[in-house]
């Protein structure tokens, strides 16, 4: 099978952990992915992380980046400004099975995130020094570093993809969701409906050189993309249309949609919206 063009539909980061995420024209690509992607994280007073699989809620705090700030806005709270080059205490915190340093935010932050979702919880910054590791399994030979991500740098999804989705979405009678639901970095033209599952490496061509990167593992789906990014609302209906073809075999029957990536080389590099670039396919 031939290599195939792609473009760069869309860039997203999520800079605090299962909040909203912020759609970008362009984004510098660091160690580990897109700058400010995951980096803060809700954590409840053991340090444990917390996501909206337990805390829909989490789905309406709308995050901005601005020069010097982190803004964070939800219904009926006044906007919090963090700074991002302002830390406090050091932690260690837990995200899955990782322990790993990290700093506090402070009192008013954990008062703000509290008051919003009705528990006591803080919020941390991870620490650039830490080093956590995606799984050498499917990363290989490549040490491909994550903040808080659930376990890679970048998530890889296509437009193909979700017009896909939204088609069986359709068919039985259910009204069409956006990309927010499965909170990608790179959203693909070019590609059919989950070609990217059949990727090896994609090389975009950035101002400053190519920017590569290698998709090593299918991304399972939990319970968040039946949360209504609007809303908070929960349902049912993505997961069981993606339930009628999505099961991936390669992850044991999974429900999967997009795939996980790891940076070849284009660290420093920005990416923008509108880049074209190549991919090639993986041979059994």
């Amino acid at each position: 099978m031939s290599d195939v063009d792609v473009s760069v539909q869309a860039l997203f980061v999520h800079p605090i952990k299962s909040c909203a995420g912020v759609s970008l024209d362009e984004s510098l690509l660091i160690e580990t992915g897109l700058e400010f992607d995951r980096a803060w994280m809700v954590v409840d007073p053991e340090g444990r992380f917390v996501t909206q699989r337990e805390l829909p809620r989490m789905a309406l705090i709308q995050p901005s980046l601005k020069t010097y700030d982190l803004i964070l806005r939800a219904p009926g709270m006044l906007a919090l400004h963090l700074s991002l080059d302002t830390v406090e205490q050091p932690v260690r915190v837990t995200v899955w099975d990782d322990e790993v340093a990290a700093y506090d935010m402070g009192d008013l932050c954990a008062r703000w995130f509290s008051d919003f979702l009705g528990r006591e919880l803080r919020v941390v910054r991870f620490d650039p020094e830490q080093k956590r590791l995606s799984d050498k399994h499917w990363a290989g030979d490549i040490d491909a570093e994550n903040a808080f991500a659930d376990g890679f740098p970048l998530l890889v999804t296509s437009t193909a993809s979700l017009a896909e989705l939204n088609r069986r979405l359709l068919e039985v009678g259910e009204q069409p969701v956006t990309m927010a639901r499965f909170r990608p970095n790179l959203v693909l033209d070019g590609l059919e409906a989950h070609g990217e599952d059949h990727l090896d490496e994609i090389t975009i061509q950035s101002d400053e050189g190519p920017v590569r990167l290698r998709l090593v593992k299918p991304c399972a789906r939990c319970p968040i993309p039946d949360v209504d990014p609007i809303t908070a609302e929960t349902g049912h209906q993505v997961g069981d249309v993606l339930l009628t073809y999505r099961a991936d075999a390669r992850l044991s029957g999974k429900l999967t949609f997009g795939m996980n990536a790891v940076i070849v080389e284009g660290i420093d590099r920005a990416l923008r919206v509108g880049m074209t670039g190549a991919a090639t396919y993986k041979f059994d």
